[in-house]
């Protein structure tokens, strides 16, 4: 399994849409402090199809070391849950390759070009 960059899905998006790498980069970037800035409010954020993003709180607890088997209090604290929606989720079990959705720009003829078939 490889691991995406901001910089390389920067890249992959100026490609496939003939912009400015700092332009779309700029882009990325906003919207990911829009994100957090909501989660920071305690927003939830749904994307229709894709997911939904959340806060939640963990209660306090306690928990046990294991190499001395003894009680450490585990303290509270705020987290992000996403839950995948259900186009995400069926993209996800069909498996790996482009999958172009309705009104994905990756299904555009300049797109096609972009990438490389599979091999």
């Amino acid at each position: 399994m490889a691991t995406m960059t901001k910089k390389e899905l920067t890249d992959r998006m100026a490609d496939a849409m003939g912009l400015k790498r700092v332009l779309v980069r700029d882009l990325i970037q906003r919207f990911l402090d829009e994100i957090a800035s909501e989660l920071t409010k305690g927003n939830r954020l749904e994307f229709r199809d894709f997911g939904v993003f959340e806060v939640r709180t963990r209660k306090p607890r306690m928990a046990r070391n294991p190499r001395t088997s003894e009680s450490v209090p585990v303290p509270g604290r705020t987290v992000v849950k996403f839950k995948a929606g259900r186009h995400l989720k069926e993209v996800i079990q069909k498996g790996p390759g482009p999958r172009a959705g309705k009104g994905d720009r990756a299904a555009a003829p300049s797109a096609a070009k972009a990438s490389p078939p599979p091999a």
